[in-house]
């Protein structure tokens, strides 16, 4: 069945407002989903509370309470909260999008991890819980599945005071009980249900074991059994599986994971800085730094006295636990996975972890009425099996070496010093193991093989590289494909105004041609939307000059033509091609600029009485200035006149006459 479409919220609006869209991911106590914000028009992670817990009082009150609090953290590696919500009993967070990947992934693909590239995961997981225990706020439930990596490698913390939300609910199913994710519980939690920063610094150093490793420390059949773990077994050193790993990175694990509360970094921020401090001696290339690694170092072994516990008694008592259906009439997944999540009453737990309450198993109980003879025949017959089974078994078998980080040819030579022959089988890809080497068998060091047995080898081929294909030119599609082609990942498409590409054609790339990256890397395109469109402003009427400097500003070529016009000022736009619309840089706006009216030819006035000479220039549409000759005879006659007749002139103009 599609999920998705069976799905009763996709497509729902929630709240008059969130558009819910396709399933993101769905874990124990809430499903996300894409959805549009329809408001503010972008995309959200929503975030939605399995049916039935909106119909708890206690719950959705405290839901409320901590979605507030975890609004009020704003912080680079927070995953924002935008708003939360109650629509009908659907209690819902919206929250930001962050697409990539979670830390999960990377756990799943790249681990085990070099300590450098652990702790820079780890930073900004610290850095967030900074931010979060400076607040007065304790996640609960820190783990792989809660870190988040954009695409353009940013790490986020996700579900600040969820999981205390969840252990606040008056539901029955929930009332007083632990709820955590029981691989990265904190041992307080488990006895007593109580968190605070230091519990936090736990589910960190738990997260950094397993980047550091690629397991988690703890294991069993069940999650009590787990659980019992944590409260009676120290998290090993992680050298135990990598032995590269230098004192001091054990140390600060061991110290974060203390089961002590009092024996850890106070906070986030102070693990922050011991974090700081093993990261600056693994850059300064430390095999082993003794202050480093006593100033982090647990005193593990008096812990272990003050317990009255050790490793291998509780490693041992956990796995002789039978795998209960529950504990107190609370159930217990069966075969957990990384993400299963307890959920325990907290008094029942922490009677059923004490020691000598593991169950013995049925076939160990003692059997009344038995008489000696029939226990020494037992034991000879167990004898005498076992003999043979050593004849049959055993005595065919010997242990495989070590053959990893060798070449083919040393482990050619290594397993033939004792009849064994290697065989490769597979090649791949490797962050740490260099090319020709190889990083696994089958069966792997210390297992059992026949002594004429073969080795199955898997070789490295180094890390895994893809050159950056040249994609300026192409098409935005064709780019596209082409990354795909590569093994890469297409990451943030950028459009720009370009004058010279046309549009939809990428025109720049990062990285750049031929960088080496690895796999899924991300490539980030430049595309062209075009020549950026201009919007023509009217320049009728306004003064040459100006005109022609408002259109260049914009990019434009200005064309000027010059004509009279007897209603248009000289110097004025008359006209202008186009006069609006859309245009692009460097077209061409044409001006028609007005030169003001025609030239009018000045008639003859002269001889002319004053008053006929007058009315004559004025219909020709002159000014009239009359002056008075030297030698004034009363006559009123014209005897000259400026500008003379038969020229050209301005309308409008004076022209000057003398009479006599």
């Amino acid at each position: 069945m599609d999920t998705q479409t069976s799905d009763p919220l996709v497509g729902r609006l929630l709240d008059g407002r969130y558009r819910v869209g396709s399933r993101v991911a769905k874990g124990g106590m809430a499903t996300v989903y894409e959805a549009l914000d329809t408001r503010l028009d972008r995309i959200v992670a929503l975030k939605v509370m399995h049916s039935g817990l909106g119909d708890d009082a206690e719950f959705a009150r405290r839901f409320v309470q901590e979605a507030r609090s975890a609004a009020r953290l704003s912080h680079p590696n927070v995953v924002a909260v935008f708003d939360q919500g109650d629509d009908n009993g659907t209690l819902f967070l919206a929250m930001e999008y962050v697409p990539g990947r979670t830390l999960r992934d990377l756990v799943r693909q790249f681990s085990p991890m070099s300590p450098s590239r652990a702790l820079e995961l780890l930073t900004p997981v610290l850095s967030a819980l900074c931010a979060a225990h400076d607040a007065g706020i304790v996640h609960r439930d820190i783990k792989p599945e809660n870190v988040l990596i954009a695409n353009d490698g940013t790490v986020k913390v996700a579900d600040f005071g969820l999981a205390r939300a969840s252990t606040a609910s008056g539901n029955t199913a929930t009332q007083g009980m632990l709820m955590g994710t029981v691989s990265y519980l904190a041992p307080e939690l488990v006895t007593d249900g109580r968190a605070d920063a230091r519990s936090d610094v736990y589910s960190a150093g738990i997260l950094l074991y397993e980047l550091l490793t690629g397991e988690k420390p703890h294991s069993g059949e069940s999650p009590i059994q787990v659980a019992y773990q944590h409260v009676h077994a120290d998290v090993p050193p992680p050298s135990r599986l990598e032995a590269s790993i230098p004192p001091y990175v054990d140390a600060l694990v061991q110290r974060a994971t203390a089961r002590d509360r009092d024996l850890r970094p106070a906070d986030a921020r102070v693990f922050s800085r011991q974090v700081n401090r093993v990261r600056s001696a693994l850059d300064e290339g430390l095999q082993d730094d003794p202050e480093l690694t006593g100033d982090l170092t647990v005193p593990i072994q008096a812990m272990r006295q003050d317990s009255g516990y050790d490793d291998g008694y509780s490693r041992s008592a956990a796995a002789a636990m039978p795998a209960p259906a529950g504990v107190g009439g609370v159930a217990f997944p069966q075969n957990p996975g990384h993400n299963d999540t307890i959920v325990v009453e907290p008094e029942l737990i922490a009677s059923a972890l004490k020691p000598g309450s593991v169950a013995r198993p049925p076939a160990a109980k003692r059997r009344r009425g038995r008489g000696l003879a029939t226990l020494l025949a037992v034991l000879l017959i167990a004898g005498a099996v076992g003999t043979a089974a050593w004849f049959v078994g055993v005595q065919r078998y010997t242990h495989a070496p070590n053959l990893v980080n060798l070449t083919e040819v040393a482990a050619s030579a290594k397993a033939g010093e004792i009849g064994l022959k290697i065989e490769k089988r597979e090649s791949t890809f490797s962050e740490t193991v260099r090319a020709g080497l190889i990083i696994a068998t089958d069966p792997g060091a210390g297992e059992r093989i026949r002594k004429t047995g073969t080795i199955g080898l898997t070789v490295s081929k180094g890390p895994e590289r893809y050159g950056v294909p040249k994609l300026t030119g192409l098409s935005q599609e064709a780019a596209s494909q082409a990354i795909e082609n590569t093994n890469l990942r297409l990451g943030k498409i950028s459009t720009v105004y370009n004058e010279n590409v046309p549009a939809g054609v990428v025109f720049g790339q990062y990285p750049k041609v031929n960088t080496s990256v690895k796999r899924d890397a991300l490539v980030l395109l430049t595309v062209s939307k075009g020549k950026r469109p201009i919007t023509v402003p009217d320049q009728t009427g306004k003064r040459q000059i100006q005109a022609k400097t408002a259109l260049r500003r914009l990019g434009f070529t200005v064309k000027i033509d010059l004509a009279f016009s007897e209603k248009v000022p000289e110097g004025r736009v008359i006209s202008q091609d186009p006069r609006t619309g859309i245009r692009y840089t460097r077209d061409t706006i044409k001006l028609l600029v007005s030169k003001g009216p025609a030239l009018r030819e000045v008639p003859n006035v002269r001889s002319k009485n004053v008053e006929d000479a007058k009315r004559i220039l004025t219909a020709a549409g002159f000014k009239v200035e009359i002056r008075r000759g030297p030698f004034d005879l009363h006559l009123n006659l014209v005897a000259a006149q400026n500008p003379t007749a038969g020229t050209m002139a301005k309308p409008g103009s004076t022209v000057t006459i003398t009479i006599l």
